[in-house]
């Protein structure tokens, strides 16, 4: 009887044991997928939130931040008409901060520069041409209008720019090329200029 009882619960958990894997491999899959869509679930909730902040700034003429805990604060809004595009530009040029969107970079008077990953944010820059107009609304409410000129590709310790340019320049950057997995020395850099209607600068 004992050597029965032995086979018969043998047979048992042979039977269980490929449905016990079964299942704990689906309970495996439903964790990485409820991760991977709690990805861009984030990512749209911080544009929410990354657009009520811009719009507080915008009221208040100050930096507020779109969460308690942020690093960054809105302080401008970049459009590309011609591609449909509008994003919100943040302080500071933090891994965190380029996350959720383009960051304000270091620059001189006359030249404002802009950095973006090149799988999201700045991903249309590959699609802007010369000629394209690009507006800049900082929080302060002033408006800026520039116009692309051009395009050039450069080693991110060789990237510079006129000391004293005769015209406002706009620098939009981000990693090159854009099909790169993993994150190499070049730089993507569209040049754009400011527009000076009748002589007078556009704010």
């Amino acid at each position: 009887m004992t050597a029965i009882a032995i086979r018969k619960g043998g047979r048992a958990i042979g039977r269980v044991l490929p449905t016990l894997f079964l299942a704990l491999l689906c309970a495996a899959g439903l964790v990485l997928m409820a991760r991977g869509a709690a990805i861009p679930a984030k990512a749209w909730v911080a544009q929410i939130l990354l657009d009520r902040a811009f719009e507080r700034s915008l009221a208040g003429h100050r930096p507020v931040k779109p969460w308690p805990w942020a690093d960054t604060a809105p302080v401008a809004r970049i459009t590309l008409p011609r591609l449909g595009v509008s994003e919100v530009v943040l302080s500071g040029g933090s891994g965190q901060a380029m996350a959720f969107g383009p960051t304000l970079l270091p620059g001189k008077p006359l030249v404002t520069i802009m950095a973006a990953h090149r799988d999201t944010h700045f991903a249309f820059l590959k699609r802007a041409r010369p000629g394209d107009v690009v507006e800049v609304r900082s929080i302060s409410g002033a408006i800026s209008r520039y116009r692309i000129t051009g395009a050039a590709i450069a080693r991110w310790d060789r990237f510079a720019y006129p000391a004293n340019p005769s015209r406002p320049l706009l620098a939009l950057t981000t990693c090159y090329p854009f099909d790169a997995i993993e994150r190499g020395p070049l730089r993507y850099i569209v040049w754009a200029e400011r527009q000076m209607p009748d002589g007078v600068p556009v704010r």
